[in-house]
C-alpha cells in the first residue's frame, strides 16, 4: 500500500484522495455484496435458505453529494 505524507498534500488533494478512496471503497462492497448474493442464490437452490432479506442499496458516493451541497449554496452571498 502507498503510504502518504497527509500534511503535505493541498485540500484539492486530500479531497481528491477522499474521493478515489470512497469510490474504491464502494465498487469493493458492490462487488462483496453481489458476491454473497450468488452465494444465497447456490444455497437456495439447495433449499438451505428460506427466507432471502432484501438487497441493500449502495449508498451515494461522497463525491455526489459534495456536488449536491455545492449546488445547494447561494453563490451571490459568497463575495
Amino acid at each position: 500500500m502507498t503510504k502518504f505524507d497527509l500534511d503535505s498534500l493541498s485540500i484539492e488533494e486530500l479531497a481528491a484522495l477522499r474521493d478515489h478512496a470512497t469510490d474504491k471503497l464502494a465498487e469493493k462492497v458492490a462487488a462483496r455484496q453481489a458476491e454473497l448474493e450468488a452465494e444465497l442464490e447456490k444455497l437456495a437452490q439447495h433449499g438451505k435458505v428460506t427466507k432471502k432479506s432484501p438487497a441493500t442499496p449502495v449508498a451515494k458516493s461522497r463525491k455526489d453529494e459534495a456536488k449536491a451541497d455545492l449546488s445547494a449554496v447561494d453563490v451571490s452571498r459568497a463575495a
